[in-house]
């Protein structure tokens, strides 16, 4: 009688039609562009840059700086906020230091809560064991955290490579602060050596994930001098978002510039068409 209720339950599941992947986290008003401020052949100021993200039709911006940029914060968030562009997150030091309180002043002035992302140096954690390194990053960044929540921003660690870059040990912090608003923000192009343990990671990842940067990636893909690669020529993405797809997450998506000698119009025009054509043949596959 089991078997039959279970071939039964079977031809009843194999008649309901598959139904596509849910591709909206890739949607243009989801997308942040990130890595556009100093990577940008044309150097364009806060007013070129908002009226080319909005030209593109993106409406969030990720934005990152160098010390020239400082003296324009306060213009950038004003440019961005004429255009109806977002300012979804910001890089922001890893310390308390002069600049980092020069762009709290900023967000409060313009009363604007974007995420902190923030990485330390690997010269700071020193050379000791893992709880040592824990316990030394989690100490640094409770005072830059407590900022944040006071201000109503999430914090983010942001893998750059290193031992701090690595998610497990990210995860490790993120235990040890033990502070809601503080997550993680994952970027495709600092992860090409994760490629076969994606899945792994990225599920743990998951509850604390704010934000993902995405790129096109390839095994050995830093080793080969493609690092940076637009989304949708690459031949590891398309498994590697798949899985964000049916993992239910939420939350911003980065397409990047991230190349000194390239117009950043141009680069994210790339990464917009590549992608577009790849949420196609997500939506394709059941």
């Amino acid at each position: 009688m089991t078997r039959r209720l279970l071939l039964c339950a079977l031809f009843v599941l194999s008649a309901l039609p598959l139904r596509a992947l849910d591709t909206t986290l890739l949607q243009p008003d989801n997308l942040m562009a990130w890595c556009i401020v100093p990577f940008d052949a044309k150097k364009r100021g806060p007013e070129e840059r908002a009226l080319m993200l909005k030209r593109l039709g993106i409406h969030k911006l990720a934005y990152d700086w160098r010390e020239e940029h400082i003296a324009s914060f306060d213009a950038e968030v004003e440019a961005m906020q004429r255009h109806g562009i977002e300012i979804t997150a910001w890089w922001m030091p890893g310390s308390l230091d002069p600049t980092c309180r020069k762009i709290i002043e900023v967000m409060r002035r313009h009363e604007i809560h974007p995420q902190w992302w923030v990485l330390i140096p690997e010269p700071l954690l020193g050379n000791t064991d893992q709880t040592a390194k824990v316990k030394a990053a989690a100490d640094q960044l409770r005072p830059l955290a407590l900022e944040a929540q006071a201000l109503g921003c999430k914090l983010a660690l942001y893998n750059h490579g290193g031992w701090f870059g690595e998610p497990d040990n990210q995860l490790a912090i993120i235990r040890a602060l033990d502070l809601p608003h503080v997550g993680m923000v994952y970027n495709f192009h600092h992860g090409h050596h994760h490629i076969a343990d994606f899945p792994r990671l990225f599920d743990l990842m998951k509850p604390h994930l704010f934000a993902l940067n995405l790129n096109g990636m390839l095994a050995d893909a830093e080793a080969r001098g493609m690092k940076i690669h637009p989304i949708g020529h690459g031949d590891q993405e398309a498994t590697m978002i798949r899985h964000v797809l049916r993992s239910g997450w939420k939350g911003p998506v980065g397409i990047l510039n991230h190349i000194d000698t390239a117009d950043a119009e141009a680069t994210l025009r790339v990464n917009l068409q590549g992608l577009d054509r790849l949420a196609k043949e997500l939506r394709s596959q059941p």
